[in-house]
């Protein structure tokens, strides 16, 4: 596939994990830890290439996806917050050859995110005659990722700084995003150590979306 033709991955996975009281992106679900169960979806869903943007506890969060054909980019003061992973995850398109036609972003402890939910959101904008400089995924009335973003807002991405920079920039271009619906208990991120329990539930529903 050209890089004209590609979509990438982005999965955030830098942050401090401050309500958990340790990383959870090391935490064990379905038998693997979060992360690897985030950066797994993302290739399983054909994103190519893909960026995992790590931080606290880099250097563990690499080893748990390390026999995954994934690259990994350091977000150097993620107490900043997930703003500063996006803009980071984008501004590592810049240093390539060929930036990718698009890029998905996932977030590392979204873990009813199947690799079908993120085929499905790149095949309805593929489809679409005229590709849309946006297309995201909504539960109920929630915006939330995975979130597609056409080369054409990279930019902006990585311009952009401060509290819900990403949310700015759907809100700029929410009147031209393909949207894609999700049952609203999809949306579910673990924060607290009661998340998990209820997480581990939920699990088997996934295989219906």
């Amino acid at each position: 596939m050209s890089a004209s033709d590609q979509v990438a991955g982005v999965v955030l996975a830098a942050g401090l994990s401050t309500r958990m009281g340790r990383n959870k992106m090391l935490l064990e679900l379905g038998g693997e830890p979060l992360v690897a169960r985030a950066v797994r979806t993302a290739c399983d869903a054909g994103l190519d290439p893909v960026l995992v943007v790590v931080g606290h506890d880099a250097d563990r969060v690499r080893d748990a996806i390390a026999d995954l054909p994934v690259a990994t980019v350091a977000n150097p003061d993620p107490a900043r917050g997930i703003h500063s992973s996006l803009r980071i995850g984008f501004e590592a398109f810049a240093e390539r050859a060929e930036e990718p036609r698009a890029a998905v972003v996932l977030l590392g402890d979204m873990p009813l995110v199947s690799s079908a939910m993120v085929r499905r959101l790149v095949e309805r904008w593929r489809a679409s005659q005229i590709h849309p400089s946006l297309a995201i995924s909504l539960y109920g009335d929630v915006v939330a990722p995975p979130i597609l973003y056409d080369a054409q807002l990279f930019a902006e991405l990585r311009s952009l700084d401060g509290d819900g920079c990403g949310k700015r920039v759907v809100k700029r271009h929410r009147a031209e995003a393909l949207e894609v619906h999700w049952p609203p208990w999809a949306l579910t991120d673990l924060d607290e150590p009661d998340d998990l329990v209820r997480v581990e539930r939920l699990l088997g529903r996934v295989l219906e979306l």
